[in-house]
Order: C-alpha cells, then sequence, then structure tokens
C-alpha cells in the first residue's frame, strides 16, 4: 500500500491517522506541492485533479482523501470506523461532507492563507470557521465523538483541520467541548501526530 503524501497537508494526516489507528504498514511518498510536482505528468497519471493524498493499493488508485478513508475502513473490516449499518453510515457521510465543504473552505482555508499565502478571502474563511465551530459545539455538548459513542471516520476527517486551527490564526478558547473532543482523539491508542498537531 503507498501513500502519496505530503507532510503539512490535513487531508494527507487523515490518512495517515487511519492507517497508524489501525496499525497498518504502508509506503509513504512525498509530493512536493510547494515545487508544483502534484502537476506533473507523472503525477497526473496518478491523480487527475493533482491533488494529495492518493492511495495506491496494489494498483487499485484511490484519490480523495474522504474517499480513502472509507476505502480503508471498508476494505480492512474496521467496523469500529465505518459500521454496517445505513443509519450510522448516513450520520458519518454527513460528517465527511461537512469536513469537505464548511470545515475545507473554513478552518482549513484559513490555514492556507496564513501558512502558504494562498489567494483566498480570509474574513469570508473565518466567518465560515466559526461558524463550523459553532455547529459542532452544540453538537458536542451530549457527545463524547460526533457518531455514536466512539470515534469514526467522522471524527478522524474532521479532526485535523479543526486542531490545527491555530495555524489559520484562529481561537478554540469559547468551545470547551470541541476541546474536550480533540483531546479525547489524541488519546486514542496509536495516535500519530502531524507538525501543529502533537
Amino acid at each position: 500500500m503507498k501513500l502519496y503524501d505530503m507532510e503539512l497537508s490535513g487531508n494527507c494526516y487523515k490518512v495517515r491517522l487511519l492507517l497508524s489507528l489501525l496499525d497498518v504498514d504502508y509506503e509513504q511518498v512525498a509530493v512536493d506541492l510547494l515545487n508544483g510536482e502534484q502537476k506533473s505528468a507523472e503525477y497526473l497519471a496518478i491523480s487527475p485533479k493533482g491533488q494529495v493524498p492518493a492511495l495506491d493499493d496494489g494498483g487499485t488508485v484511490i484519490n480523495d482523501s474522504q474517499a480513502i478513508l472509507v476505502y480503508l475502513a471498508q476494505k480492512l473490516k474496521a467496523e469500529q470506523y465505518w459500521p454496517a449499518d445505513a443509519a450510522t453510515q448516513a450520520q458519518i457521510s454527513y460528517w465527511l461532507f461537512t469536513t469537505a465543504n464548511e470545515i475545507a473552505h473554513g478552518p482549513c482555508a484559513a490555514r492556507l492563507v496564513k501558512l502558504f499565502g494562498a489567494d483566498i478571502d480570509y474574513e469570508s474563511a473565518t466567518a465560515r470557521a466559526y461558524a463550523v465551530f459553532d455547529l459542532m459545539e452544540a453538537h458536542l455538548a451530549e457527545r463524547e465523538f460526533l457518531v455514536g459513542s466512539r470515534a469514526t471516520l467522522a471524527d478522524i476527517a474532521a479532526f485535523p483541520y479543526i486542531a490545527l486551527s491555530g495555524d489559520g490564526g484562529l481561537s478554540l478558547a469559547d468551545y470547551p467541548n470541541i476541546g474536550r473532543w480533540l483531546a479525547r482523539i489524541k488519546a486514542l491508542p496509536n495516535f500519530v501526530g502531524m507538525p501543529g498537531v502533537s
């Protein structure tokens, strides 16, 4: 199993996190995004959108971090992270889509501006970030995890860019439920961090 990766990418990190939680060995292949390697013909043959992460599992190539999470959980029969019942999968999917939309356009976008100088409207990203923080804070008021009583793909998908909010100049000081949720994720067996998350 080969993961095309960039160390500072939260999307890559969520895949590394799941692989670590599941204690899976894999080969890590660094893609130099800062120098445009993702736009090379060689890499575009692997990932037509020119994005990381990409997973090559013996010739089966999966692109998009959320899709990779689902693939790994299904293939490795990790039902604790992707339970088989339709209702739970729908609830997890809600958070996967929230991660790809509100979190990507909020805390992730703010981080891209502050860390990499991305040409993104920072004020809009900040407003979206605090809106999704409000949503999550209320949702976590009576829950330990986003879906059910233990961590699922919902938590693994949402965790990185919430945990990295400080990189985007955002504060979680007024969000104690989110703070406790982050601590629960970090306490999972085989948890692994990344720069900015320890």
